[in-house]
């Protein structure tokens, strides 16, 4: 009995293994909060705070993969996690924060979402820390449309709708429960036009579901099901190895269960692109900026930093 065991564990890790060297792609995270920090591998071995990057891409239409189309990230959120104190926090950053991209000067300024379809992980990551000055240790690039599949294969997620609307054939009520997968996640999230608070609202409800998602996600058990890992195929993309997923769902599943939510708040203008003429933009002042930065800082342990002042 002892010995089938191992064989089905040493299969589950091989598959898992196999999916996860698929979806492993190291990029470039140099930048001057990351300078003097360990590497993720030695974060994780010691049990230390961890800040990771999730990415959420436009692509999923027309079978664009995230490994051979930059689009869009319509979703920017850092998942910071402190296992002694057993505290995550969630913060959303505005896709349509203005943004002068560091190696980008000349279609400057625009859109922060634009980072990644000009210079991929590694000019979104720049591009965050020249505003908010945090570490960034690993990242996660995922298809947002696929991630719906993903929470499929999960089992589906719980979540409390912040609002009363109907998208895509659902409806949902204000402060009512709902079991999603699948369309009926999809419908979730997608409303922005619908919703007061507009891209505000929408970023609201991805957080709720990213932090359901995460929450069951970060298991020995999900890891190692050979099923689900599969599933994530061309729809995700990540500097995590598997040993570093197995570190997080074994030492750092407590964590999970404290979590807190935060968003970057702007004010609504519209700039001067030179390449794209006028576009609406949410500017982020200063002392916002600086608030989001404490508060991870705060979370990893480590002190603050002043973080780059802008002409807005």
């Amino acid at each position: 009995m002892l010995l089938a065991a191992l064989l089905v564990i040493g299969y589950a890790y091989k598959n898992a293994r196999d999916a996860a060297t698929t979806m492993y792609t190291p990029v470039s995270k140099s930048t001057k909060s990351n300078k003097n920090r360990y590497s993720l591998d030695k974060i994780l071995d010691a049990k230390k705070p961890v800040n990771l990057l999730i990415l959420g891409t436009d692509t999923g239409a027309e079978g664009r993969s995230v490994k051979n189309y930059h689009g869009l990230t319509d979703l920017m959120m850092f998942v910071t996690v402190n296992p002694s104190k057993k505290q995550t926090r969630v913060t959303t950053i505005a896709r349509d924060s203005k943004a002068n991209l560091p190696d980008y000067p000349e279609v400057s300024p625009i859109k922060l979402n634009s980072a990644y379809s000009l210079g991929g992980v590694s000019e979104t990551i720049k591009t965050l820390d020249k505003y908010y000055s945090v570490p960034i240790d690993g990242y996660v690039l995922v298809n947002w449309e696929s991630t719906m599949k993903i929470i499929t294969k999960m089992g589906g997620v719980d979540v409390i709708s912040p609002l009363t609307f109907d998208n895509m054939g659902y409806s949902f009520k204000k402060g009512q429960m709902y079991h999603i997968s699948g369309k009926k996640a999809l419908a979730f999230v997608q409303l922005r036009h619908g919703d007061p608070r507009q891209d505000y609202g929408r970023q609201e409800r991805e957080r709720l579901v990213m932090m359901a998602a995460i929450k069951k996600s970060v298991s020995y058990k999900t890891i190692l099901n050979s099923s689900f890992m599969q599933s994530l195929g061309d729809s995700m993309q990540t500097d995590l190895s598997l040993n570093d997923m197995i570190k997080l769902a074994m030492n750092y599943q407590g964590a999970t269960d404290n979590v807190k939510s935060d968003y970057a708040q702007g004010k609504s203008s519209s700039v001067n692109n030179q390449r794209f003429g006028n576009m609406e933009v949410e500017i982020m002042s200063t002392k916002e900026r600086q608030r989001i930065s404490n508060n991870i800082r705060q979370t990893l342990g480590i002190k603050n930093v002043n973080v780059y002042k802008e002409d807005n």
